[in-house]
């Protein structure tokens, strides 16, 4: 039986969607610290590790615009509960992987369902709360669990290696994701009726084959450029992704049922969400690869006490958005909430950048620059998110979570290239890696470069998203959609009927 739920939703239906959350940006980081153990069980060399993570990253990223789409024609529930299936399955495979490529296939598998699971469940989110407090206290948890999972992942992909065994990195998800498939269908309410024949032409095959393969080109291209350089592989593949991006844009262009709508790109809100998730990506995705690579390779820390020193940033990001967020976002809207967390995501980069040297404490090396950067974290998933998705249209949430991910999945693979690329070209003129000084102060020079776009950011926000106006700061506004046929507008209910919303803050 399904629960039904008003405007202020559930805490049943919040933690069920924010679990799931958890789970799917543990596995971002998760793998990193077993690579070695995966490595001596089913040989593979540095070449087929790397694929470990990024065949992940890959199918994430490429994904989400489809997915997004997909959510919207098929519904909200039955997606969700398609990706977390398939998650959970995928995550069996590869904890009892025999092979390499089996191993490999059930992580491109876990990607493809991650990139269902995260627009559908943003869509249930914006959906379900939209009283306005209870909306900011929802979005707050979501991005505590988004931030903590790409936190925590490292810690506990130790200590799990270390206990039992790399295989349960992935089986941890099991039991979750059976008890979330068992509570799926009676805490959230049921999708509407699917009228068969319109799902083909609403889902844009073309446009979902170029968008998707535009995609998957682009990241796998940030993912090697790193590593390979320019040979036949990352050649090949920035063609492929600036011919299918040529494609993807004339069908859009033409199309009746377009994956990425018209009436979307035009809003405001949604334009500033995607510039704004595309640095948020950029910037701390970056800033949690370099520092432990420093903390490791330039400080001498083990792997896993490098995934427990950054373990206090989740420990305070939670505390950040479960306590302060809500209220800062109600009191002085997504604009200066989004820049003031993007001012201390900057600063607690250069604060990274500037104190981890071999020799620096942990005390005053570390540990300060942390809080800053986590305590800014909550507030740049939060407002870089809610506003676009408050102010899209009803029928097309899907699509807008798919939009602002992708941004955030490119930019954070585009930066972290182009960061780690200049880390390594400043290592090698001056000293190369064999030389501790060389390599820590080129992967301080990335930090640098990640808060950078951090300060970037700061002024994307103050120029892209409105100012708040009095009383209204954080609402969670009402939704305009537009009839396919007429054109005519018609209000959905909620909170705030009768108002008009423009780039997520009410008016």
């Amino acid at each position: 039986m399904t629960t039904k739920t008003s405007g202020s939703g559930s805490l049943p239906v919040l933690l069920l969607l924010t679990s799931v959350e958890l789970l799917v940006f543990l596995e971002v980081s998760i793998v990193n610290v077993a690579l070695p153990a995966l490595g001596a069980a089913l040989t593979l060399g540095p070449a087929g590790l790397a694929w470990v993570v990024n065949a992940y990253q890959l199918t994430f990223g490429g994904f989400q615009l489809i997915a997004g789409r997909v959510v919207d024609v098929l519904g909200r529930r039955r997606m969700f509960r398609t990706g977390v299936a398939l998650f959970t399955g995928a995550s069996l495979l590869a904890g009892l992987a025999p092979d390499a490529g089996t191993l490999l296939t059930a992580r491109a598998l876990q990607g493809i369902a991650a990139a269902v699971v995260v627009p559908a469940e943003l869509a249930l989110l914006t959906a379900l709360f939209t009283d306005p407090a209870a909306h900011r206290r929802a979005f707050a948890v979501w991005s505590s669990m988004a931030a903590a999972g790409a936190g925590a992942g490292v810690a506990l992909g130790g200590v799990l290696t270390q206990a039992v065994g790399w295989p349960w990195i992935f089986l941890i998800n099991v039991p979750i994701g059976v008890a979330a498939l068992i509570a799926a269908p009676r805490i959230l309410p049921a999708d509407p009726v699917v009228d068969r024949a319109s799902v083909l032409p609403r889902l844009n095959v073309t446009g979902a084959l170029t968008g998707t393969g535009c995609l998957l080109a682009a990241v796998l291209l940030a993912a090697e450029l790193p590593g390979r350089g320019m040979d036949a592989i990352t050649a090949t593949a920035g063609v492929a992704a600036v011919l299918l991006g040529a494609a993807f844009a004339a069908d859009q262009r033409r199309h009746r049922a377009p994956i990425l709508p018209p009436q979307l790109l035009a809003l405001p809100g949604m334009r500033a969400g995607a510039v704004a998730n595309a640095l948020v990506g950029a910037s701390h995705v970056p800033a949690f690869v370099l520092v432990s690579m420093l903390l490791q390779e330039g400080m001498g820390y083990s792997a896993m006490a490098a995934g427990f020193a950054v373990l206090p940033i989740a420990a305070i990001n939670m505390t950040v958005a479960r306590t302060a967020l809500p209220h800062a976002v109600r009191r002085f809207g997504h604009r200066a909430v989004l820049a003031a967390g993007m001012a201390l995501v900057a600063a607690g980069t250069a604060g990274l950048a500037l104190g981890l040297h071999p020799g620096a404490s942990y005390a005053s090396a570390v540990l300060p620059a942390s809080i800053l950067f986590a305590a800014g974290l909550p507030a740049v998933f939060v407002s870089a998110t809610a506003p676009a998705l408050t102010a899209a249209p009803g029928e097309h949430t899907g699509s807008a979570s798919g939009v602002l991910n992708t941004a955030q999945r490119l930019g954070a693979a585009l930066g972290l290239t182009a960061l780690t690329l200049l880390a390594t070209h400043w290592t090698a003129r001056h000293g190369g890696p064999a030389d501790p000084r060389a390599l820590s102060d080129g992967l301080r020079l990335g930090l640098a470069g990640a808060a950078a776009l951090a300060a970037v950011g700061v002024i994307a926000a103050l120029i892209m998203l409105p100012r708040a106006r009095a009383g209204a700061a954080g609402a969670s506004p009402d939704r305009r959609t537009t009839a396919p046929a007429t054109g005519r507008q018609h209000t959905s209910a909620g909170p705030a009927a009768g108002t008009e919303t423009t780039g997520g803050e009410t008016r």
